[in-house]
């Protein structure tokens, strides 16, 4: 019996998974850890911290799996969206803490390209818009305000092609993670191009020269690693992609049509298409699966699960008490009450923008707003209406995808640990009009890569072959008139947006002044 390990670099924590070739788990492994935000609207994490927990989760899942070394046949890893990418020196050494893409401090670079580069043409090139997002602008910030570290930046690395690096001495990037960077990235010939380049003042040199396919060999483990983690030195390691991508293809994505939501610390939403265009306001990759062919195209809100964190560690100390004290969750102490409220938390909003947003309004300066309070309200109203603002975030970008996309099957599978609350996956029904199916398994994107993995040792050789390795179950239909009320309710979203957004900007430069 063959095996694989799939293993993801996520924001706060990094999993893995040993499986079979039936698609069977043997053994999981979890670390996590923080995001450094130094300053307001900055998010950056030195890439240690990720070897590290990669390293301790692939020991952990092969000595827990006790299978036989030689039989493992690759190990895939994947990672978050890296932003700007690792800077690193001749000898690959870390500069700088990556600035991912929570990160938004380039601001000043998004109006200067808007001012000096001709962003028609470099659009086109790219299939990608502008915005402090991208990493392109994360790398101009870099030029622009750490001159010394730029003077000796040798290449700009994404997370998974660092930690690939680390394990077999060979550098390589993904076309999607090389993709999801934007403005230096060629979307129609699959390279990095030139002319984007020359226009942005990035040396193209500064970006690695080999480029690969998700599920690319990069090269062999290294003799130090395999013994350090139990795996046979030679253990082909796989390119990877990004976790959004690859998220996706766990939950089958592999066709136009098939569209997926990975709802956790941030919301993707995405699908598979043949054509891009950068005017609908999403953000679009080569896939992890048939990368020369198909394009990854998603949608997302920055802060979609960590908004609901961030409302339970500043507004719900009782709860958590009682959670503690009871052996629950305060999640299910919370959905106890908000649960039989009506749509709309009785008359609030909750824009979910609390690092800036993305996709589809692009706007650094946005805010976190709750609009709509009264005396009568409490924290269950307001619990409420975060859920139902970030399902309102990810119904903005669904209604540009419908914009661009080939088609959209009639139903949408969601990912993430939203999918553990069956209250939010009925407000995501409602609120969308999709019927919800989520997986039984609930392993994203370590799944994924195992399939990538099991791809490039030729276990499998049909995409299509992903959905024997999991179980859709339907979680949620939605009802017909909470639908249409939701649809009124949304109309107010977007308005209380537009409306408030000069006063957003305005406070967000009177905090910058400060």
């Amino acid at each position: 019996m063959k095996y694989v390990v799939g293993v993801d670099i996520g924001t706060q924590s990094t999993k893995g998974i040993l499986m079979d070739a039936n698609g069977r788990i043997l053994a999981s492994a979890s670390r996590g850890y923080a995001v450094e935000t130094p300053k307001p609207l900055w998010a950056e994490q030195w890439p240690d911290v990720w070897l590290e927990a990669t390293l301790e989760v692939l020991a952990e899942v092969v000595s827990n799996a006790g299978v036989d070394k030689q039989q493992i046949a690759s190990v895939c890893i994947s990672s978050l969206y890296g932003g700007s990418g690792i800077p690193v020196d001749e000898d690959i050494r870390p500069l700088y803490p990556c600035l991912i893409w929570m990160d938004r401090r380039a601001s000043d670079r998004v109006d200067w390209v808007r001012n000096y580069v001709d962003t028609k043409e470099l659009f086109r090139i790219t299939g990608n818009s502008l915005d402090s997002y991208y990493g392109y602008t994360k790398i101009l910030w870099i030029k622009e305000n750490e001159p010394e570290v730029w003077a000796k930046t040798r290449y700009f690395l994404p997370p998974n092609s660092y930690i690939n690096y680390k394990l077999t001495g060979e550098i390589a990037v993904d076309h999607c993670s090389a993709g999801n960077i934007g403005g230096v990235y060629n979307i129609e010939k699959r390279d990095w191009s030139t002319k984007a380049c020359r226009m942005l003042g990035i040396p193209k040199t500064m970006l690695p020269e080999r480029l690969v396919p998700s599920d690319g060999i990069v090269g062999g483990l290294l003799p130090e690693m395999a013994h350090k983690l139990g795996l046979a030195a030679g253990t082909p390691i796989v390119a990877g992609g990004v976790d959004a991508a690859v998220a996706t293809l766990a939950a089958g994505v592999v066709a136009p049509g098939n569209h997926v939501a990975m709802i956790g610390t941030s919301m993707c939403w995405g699908f598979v298409n043949h054509q891009v265009d950068a005017r609908h306001g999403l953000i679009s990759m080569p896939h992890v699966n048939n990368p020369q062919q198909d394009i990854y195209t998603f949608g997302g809100a920055i802060t979609a699960g960590a908004s609901v964190t961030w409302f339970i560690e500043q507004f719900c100390s009782a709860e958590k008490q009682q959670a503690k004290s009871q052996g629950c969750s305060v999640h299910q102490l919370l959905e106890e009450k908000a649960q039989d409220l009506a749509p709309g938390a009785e008359g609030l909003i909750f824009l979910p923008y609390l690092m800036g947003e993305r996709s589809p309004i692009w706007d650094a300066k946005a805010s976190g707003t709750l609009v709509g309070l009264s005396l009568y309200h409490t924290r269950y109203h307001m619990y409420r209406a975060v859920l139902e603002g970030v399902t309102f975030a990810l119904k903005d970008n669904i209604e540009s995808g419908k914009a661009c996309a080939e088609r959209l099957d009639n139903e949408l599978i969601v990912v993430g640990g939203a999918a553990f609350s069956d209250m939010w996956m009925q407000i995501i029904a409602d609120i969308t009009g999709y019927p919800v199916l989520t997986i039984k398994e609930e392993v994203e994107a370590p799944l994924g890569d195992c399939f990538l993995a099991a791809k490039a040792a030729g276990i499998i050789q049909n995409a299509d072959e992903i959905r024997q390795w999991f179980t859709l179950q339907p979680r949620a239909t939605p009802d017909a008139k909470r639908h249409e009320r939701y649809n009124e309710i949304f109309k107010t979203y977007r308005s209380v947006y537009k409306n408030l957004k000069g006063d957003m900007h305005q406070l967000y430069d009177l905090t910058k002044v400060s």
